[in-house]
């Protein structure tokens, strides 16, 4: 009963959201927020256009980065791998696992500690732990997404219920995340495709997660040219929607924290206004 409550309060407040305004992180925000992103990631016209580097006009309007980098990431994906990894848990959603194109993928989830969504039901398995000591072999998956993960590394993930070591210095930047590229190096076989995104932009810390900036980049891309190939995009927040953009053009760009108000501004982002997205080939 709670259940099917819940489900027809849906429609009201993706309403009450259209007529308040459309504020990012108000009352119907996420019900509308994943409406979008299912629609979208079902797209075929749409995910041609990620694919090649195309954002339709005022997409995204309003809203935070999950509502690109879904999208890119599915314009990307490769079906019918034979091991796929989803390193930091954001497939796990319903949205997200009842994809056509996830039907027939073996799915591993790895995450730190269980969430309340849970589909064993659908052979998914669920391993949890470090992403910076993972316990796979090595050259496992031939395919692994880790999609807005790497920059909460040794931050503070308090308000995930998260208490670990975390780097206590805002004005430092913390180097943990490379130790995370190499176990998804490590863990990808020969041929297997790895699919990266995170905040870029102007470093920042903001507590619970650090904006990545050229140098940091650079450092990851040097591991993965050792390793394989590199291919890297960014899509930043405008007024008039996401775009593609140069990584030059987004080299000094801020986020929003909306837990601080840091950052806010006047264009209506909803959180970080720009992101890397890293296509990694192994050799």
């Amino acid at each position: 009963m709670i259940k099917k409550l819940k489900h027809t309060l849906v429609p009201f407040r993706k309403l009450v959201y259209m007529l308040s305004g459309r504020k990012p992180w108000s009352y119907g925000y996420n019900d509308t927020r994943w409406a979008k992103i299912a629609q979208s990631i079902r797209n075929n016209n749409l995910l041609t256009a990620f694919n090649k580097g195309a954002i339709p006009l005022e997409f995204g309007i309003g809203f935070d980065e999950r509502i690109v980098e879904y999208p890119w990431i599915f314009s990307k994906i490769k079906k019918n791998t034979a091991a796929f990894l989803d390193a930091g848990s954001t497939f796990n959603f319903p949205e997200i696992i009842s994809h056509p194109d996830l039907s027939d993928e073996a799915l591993t989830i790895f995450t730190y500690y269980p969430e309340h969504n849970n589909y064993c039901h659908k052979r998914i398995s669920y391993v949890y732990g470090d992403l910076r000591e993972m316990p796979f072999r090595s050259d496992y998956f031939s395919q692994v997404v880790c999609q807005s993960t790497i920059e909460h590394v040794d931050m503070d993930n308090a308000i995930y219920g998260y208490e670990l070591k975390k780097n206590e210095n805002e004005a430092v930047k913390s180097y943990e995340y490379l130790k995370v590229i190499h176990e998804l190096i490590r863990v990808i076989k020969p041929g297997g495709q790895l699919l990266l995104t995170f905040p870029y932009g102007k470093f920042e810390n903001h507590g619970f997660f650090q904006q990545f900036d050229t140098e940091m980049v650079n450092r990851m891309k040097e591991m993965m040219h050792k390793a394989g190939t590199v291919t890297d995009e960014y899509m930043a927040y405008h007024t008039n929607g996401w775009k593609f953009e140069t990584a030059e053009a987004c080299k000094n760009i801020v986020s929003f924290n909306p837990h601080t108000g840091k950052g806010k501004g006047t264009d209506g982002a909803a959180h970080c206004r720009c992101v890397c997205c890293i296509t990694f080939i192994k050799n």
